[in-house]
Parts: structure tokens; sequence; C-alpha cells
């Protein structure tokens, strides 16, 4: 029996964050009572007969649906799909919209994962960015989360504003005192038309440069992996039993249906992706991507190398690329910035802060 992964969007937020450039939006009730009829109706039109082993909600901000509505999304997961007893199903959170109540329906729902935007630690910095919560509700809404869940995770943003190597090894360390599992560590990346752009633009807001970027980020992944977490993907560290099945999935590229605006499905061959605006999602219209051959080897090889999953040779030998004719695989073998197993190659994570430049050298 084949299996897939499910995701769902929900693109509402209480405020938008002055970074942010997904496809997210503040709402009134009704609309978003409007939005959760249409996402039900879509699940149930698109079921299949695939056995779902992970399922993540994600946004926007999933914590801001009150516990009928995230209910009744749920329920129609399971009225229309076969899902393992032991899938992992997360939802992500913003600490000021999570709350006991929430929690202790989640649980009831099968939720066993809850991913926190945490993002910084200091203060001045979350209000800068545009987040409602401080410090002091972030760390009282992991505690309370793992009261209920054991696996836990919580995400960080590297860049921001003054905030040093030094001072995330700080956040980092007080996150994992309150057993947390899993910490996905995000590059600051500014986009045109969001606040933080025009902040940056006007010069009242100044990011950390490339240089700084990257010390803050080697110095995080240090201190994280010496906690004894594995670094299993470039952004992602967690302790051995707690990575995401549900990226992993993505990586691996398999199977995986989207539901919601702007989401994305993958049925092993070809990609297809729900509109990002409501006219065109609330009229059901479907984009199809397709892929050539070179581009299906050209995401096997940047996916795999860039977590411990590594590219298996002959599958791309298979697809009519041999990357060991590469001119630069022997000299990356020889500098062990490319470890080899048997057949598989993986990029040493000593090097991850280059990744880019070493795949893309690797391509055909």
């Amino acid at each position: 029996m084949s299996e897939t992964s499910i995701y769902i969007h929900i693109p509402f937020c209480e405020q938008k964050c002055n970074y942010c450039v997904f496809a997210s939006f503040c709402a009134k009730s009704e609309e978003i009572d409007k939005y959760i009829d249409f996402l039900c109706e879509e699940i149930a039109q698109k079921k299949t007969n695939d056995i779902v082993k992970t399922i993540y909600i994600g946004g926007g901000t999933p914590s801001i649906l009150n516990e009928n509505q995230i209910e009744k999304v749920v329920n129609a997961i399971y009225d229309n799909f076969d899902v393992y007893d032991n899938a992992e199903f997360t939802i992500e959170a913003n600490p000021n919209s999570l709350t006991e109540n929430l929690l202790k329906k989640w649980k009831s729902l099968r939720v066993n994962r809850v991913s926190i935007g945490v993002q910084s630690l200091n203060d001045k910095s979350l209000k800068k960015i545009g987040r409602l919560h401080n410090k002091k509700e972030a760390l009282e809404k992991i505690k309370l989360a793992r009261h209920y869940f054991d696996n836990v995770s919580a995400d960080l943003i590297v860049g921001l504003e003054g905030e040093s190597g030094k001072d995330l090894c700080k956040y980092a360390r007080e996150i994992l005192s309150l057993g947390v599992k899993h910490i996905s560590c995000y590059l600051l990346e500014v986009y045109e038309k969001t606040k933080l752009f025009q902040m940056i633009e006007s010069g009242s807001y100044k990011p950390l440069d490339d240089d700084q970027t990257i010390d803050a980020f080697e110095k995080l992944s240090h201190y994280l992996v010496d906690a004894g977490m594995e670094r299993y993907e470039i952004s992602n560290f967690a302790y051995e039993g707690y990575e995401s099945k549900h990226n992993l999935n993505y990586w691996s590229r398999g199977k995986y249906l989207g539901f919601g605006l702007g989401a994305y499905s993958f049925d092993g061959e070809k990609r297809y992706n729900n509109p990002s605006n409501f006219v065109d999602y609330f009229d059901g219209k479907i984009e199809e991507e397709n892929f050539s051959q070179k581009e299906i080897v050209e995401e096997i090889v940047m996916l795999g190398l860039r977590c411990k999953l590594g590219v298996d040779v002959e599958q791309v030998k298979n697809l009519g690329y041999d990357i060991q004719c590469n001119e630069y695989y022997k000299q990356y073998i020889v500098d062990g910035i490319l470890l080899q197993k048997e057949d598989k190659i993986f990029l040493n994570p000593v090097f991850y802060h280059i990744s880019n430049t070493i795949i893309s050298n690797l391509l055909p």
C-alpha cells in the first residue's frame, strides 16, 4: 500500500510579522469559518487510498483556530483518509495564541508534536520584527506544551539585529532546559514588499551582515551539537528519534498532499499547487508542474545533500547523471567536503555554511 503525508495550510494570523512573505492574512471569525468549510470540502474531494504517515498543520498561525474549527479540520482528515495510529501529527503555534484548552483539544485529536514559533528571546527584537509575544510568554508556553506533549519543537531566527552567536546559544540553552527535543534555526531572509524591507531601507533596522550571520549560525550549531543534538538538515537539529518525519518525507521526495491556500502536492511524478489568493482558491483552480529528467536529478541532489539522507549515486546514475564524473566530485571527496558510505554521498556538516556553492557545483 502506498504512503503519503498531508499538509494543511491555515493562512490566518492575529498580526503579520514584519519579515513574513507567506500567504497569511488577518481575518474575522466568519471569514475563517468560510475557509474551514471549503478546506474540509477540498480534503473530501481529493481523498486517495494512500495511508497517511505524517500530518502537518502549518501557517500562518494554526493556533488561531478555536477548538471547534481545528476539530472540524482534523475530523475531515480522519473521515477521508486511513491514518496510521502512530502517524507523526504536528501543529504549529505562536506563544500568544497557545492555550491550555487548545493543547488538551489537540491531544484528544491525536496530535503528538507541537512546533512553537519562538524566533527570539529578546523582547526588543521580538517587538521590532512584529511578534506579539515576549520572552516570558514564550518560555511559559513551551513549558505548558511540554506538560502535554513529549515532542515539542521551537524555531529561532538567525541574523536579527544585535543578536550574536552568544545570544543565540543562550536562547537555545533556556529552550533546551525546558525539554524541547527539536530546534529549527532559520536564516533571516528579507523580501521586498515586507515591512522589514522598508525598515532596512529607511535605516531603522539593521540585521547582521552575511559574515556576522554565518558566525552566529556556526556558534549556535556547535552549541546544539555539543548539547547532544544531531544536525540532520542544514537548518534543523534534533535529539535522536525526534527528527521531523514530515520534513524528511519532503526531502526524500516522498508523496504528499497539500490542502488549503498556496499548498503544494506531489504524487511522485508531478507537483501541484493551490493558488495563493482566495478568489482562485475558492474557484478550485490548481496549477500543475511537470519535471524534466534533469530537474528530477537536480532536486534529488539538492535535497539529499541538504540533510542526512544523502544522495544515492546509483539512483541518479539510472536517471542519466553520473555524479562521480563531475569535475568537482573527486576533489570534494579528497578534501572531506563530501563523505561516501557505500553507494551514498553526504555533505560534511562542517561545510553546510557554503552548501549552496557546493551543491551548485555538483549539479548536472
